[in-house]
């Protein structure tokens, strides 16, 4: 945590990635794979983001770069270089193709908590969140595209949303939800 803490300020982006994080846990939980390195991989896949604020098209180039300084595994790097599209890396692996599907699921979820009166998670249901999730103007900014590719991961969209706000649910705390 304090090499995120030494290359990211914004304490949202700093939320963002910890929820990234724990969705990936979940879901390494659910298929049987490597929670420690997936969860680690959703950690530091936006550990560039604000170096890179001024070349966006670098984005996760770096954060790859980074991430293997600090002992990430190749495959690891892999992800999150593919997490950012432009660099036209396609996604093969189960890790790749679950960061790219996990990483805007925090912002459907953290916006399905904040048009809430109390702004928080609990009572938040996956149903809400799939009945919302048709409509573009609510969590804007979170790729639908990207978030129904968690058929890839042999999930369907009410089972991964499910998946993702239970997780986020479970540190709440942490992200002020």
């Amino acid at each position: 945590m304090a090499s995120v803490e030494a290359n990211v300020e914004s304490q949202n982006l700093i939320k963002h990635m910890l929820a990234t994080e724990a969705i990936m846990r979940a879901l390494a939980a659910r298929l049987g794979e490597n929670s420690d390195e997936w969860g680690l991989t959703g950690l530091l896949h936006d550990i560039d983001v604000e170096l890179t604020e001024d070349d966006p098209s670098s984005h996760s180039t770096l954060g790859s770069d980074l991430a293997g300084e600090l002992g990430a595994s190749e495959e690891m790097c892999r992800a999150i270089l593919c997490h950012n599209e432009v660099h036209g890396v396609p996604r093969t692996s189960l890790l790749d193709k679950a960061l790219y599907c996990a990483d805007p699921l925090t912002g459907l979820i953290t916006a399905g908590a904040l048009v809430r009166p109390d702004r928080k998670l609990d009572g938040l249901t996956a149903a809400s969140l799939v009945k919302r999730f048709g409509e573009k103007r609510f969590a804007a900014g979170a790729n639908r595209e990207q978030i129904a590719l968690c058929s890839d991961l042999g999930l369907e969209l009410e089972e991964f949303i499910a998946l993702g706000l239970e997780a986020m649910k479970g540190i709440s705390g942490t992200l002020g939800l």
